[in-house]
């Protein structure tokens, strides 16, 4: 059986800059750049008793904090903060699969201080942490991945919750599906509507019905009621995605919209080029002036070999959609997907 850590640092963008401006510490602070469409990327835990959360928009979050501190974000900052984090992860595992800037799994199953419990090793985690950031950090304890990411939200800041094997069930069985990955409101709707409120209920009923309703993710409810997630911890982890998106001070047609496009396709690119991957897939979005938000996506049989292919592909995309010229836009994005690192690449074909 695995020994599964899962470290998410608390409110980590906001809480390094409360660590460097200690006179901010007790006033609301959020992490955004201070433009009429900006969202926020973080918010301390003093902003988030006034309702203040990651991707709000800035407008309504001075609403409801007038006296809201706001910072621009510093990602080179945070990049060399979560690197240090990462040595710290190092002295104890090598297993250790980075989800983002602020949180990762770690496998202890066999660990290099040969520390018996995986209690202790996230103890140690956190106290080292904390002795050379002075960031906290909340960290899950669980025998796969699944309970170890549900855990470490558990006690938030700075909490420590430990799942045992033999208290699984009883950790599962009034769980809100809610907190249950992929389940948004669009599921939880449909969910309820099954009266399925719980892991617990879902125990309760057949597979067959979930896979009715759900489809493939219908079998991964089914396991996760069951507490099984076979997943292992994954050094190397490929990213899922290349994304980038342009919020506009005012809205844009689609002729305006095609110029971002461009620039968004050459900063994937560059990204693509850095971290030595290609991509089969490039995805398109469009979000309207009232909110509304067109997506088109499209995979191809050979890698993108140069920025132009990308540019030419998301050309094709936007002939696909089809858009009237006088529709207004407020945001672009484009994404690469289907990644992996880079071999030998293929001639790309758009026909």
């Amino acid at each position: 059986m695995r020994k599964i850590i899962h470290i998410d640092m608390d409110a980590f963008f906001a809480s390094v800059e409360l660590r460097d401006r200690p006179e901010l510490i007790h006033q609301p602070v959020a992490i955004a750049f201070d433009n009429p469409r900006s969202v926020l990327t973080t918010a301390s835990y003093t902003a988030r008793k006034f309702g203040l959360h990651s991707a709000m928009p800035l407008h309504q979050a001075k609403k409801r904090c007038p006296n809201l501190v706001i910072i621009e974000p510093n990602f080179i900052k945070y990049r060399e903060v979560s690197k240090n984090i990462h040595h710290i992860f190092q002295r104890y595992t090598n297993i250790i699969e980075p989800i983002s800037l602020d949180e990762a799994y770690l496998d202890v199953t066999i660990n290099l201080k040969n520390i018996a419990s995986a209690t202790e090793v996230a103890q140690c985690i956190q106290r080292d942490i904390y002795l050379e950031t002075k960031l906290t950090a909340s960290a899950g304890v669980a025998p796969n991945k699944f309970l170890a990411k549900i855990a470490s939200d558990w006690y938030k800041p700075n909490g420590l919750c430990v799942i045992k094997p033999h208290k699984i069930q009883d950790f599962l069985h009034l769980l809100s599906l809610k907190k249950i990955p992929g389940v948004g409101k669009v599921t939880q709707a449909k969910l309820e509507k099954l009266n399925l409120y719980t892991l617990g209920d879902i125990q309760k009923i057949d597979e067959a019905i979930l896979l009715h309703h759900f489809g493939k993710y219908g079998k991964q409810l089914y396991l996760y009621a069951q507490g099984i997630d076979e997943r292992p911890v994954q050094n190397e982890r490929i990213r899922q995605q290349i994304s980038k998106e342009k919020t506009f001070d005012m809205n844009y047609t689609i002729e305006t919209c095609q110029i971002y496009i461009y620039e968004l396709c050459e900063q994937i690119w560059q990204s693509l080029t850095q971290k030595e991957m290609i991509a089969y897939g490039i995805s398109l979005k469009f979000k309207r002036s009232d909110f509304h938000v067109l997506q088109h996506s499209k995979s191809f049989s050979h890698s993108f070999e140069s920025l132009d292919q990308l540019r030419q592909a998301s050309l094709l995309l936007i002939h696909e959609m089809n858009i009237p010229l006088n529709t207004q836009f407020r945001l672009v994005g484009v994404s690469t997907y289907h990644l992996e690192m880079h071999t030998s690449i293929s001639q790309l074909s758009l026909w």
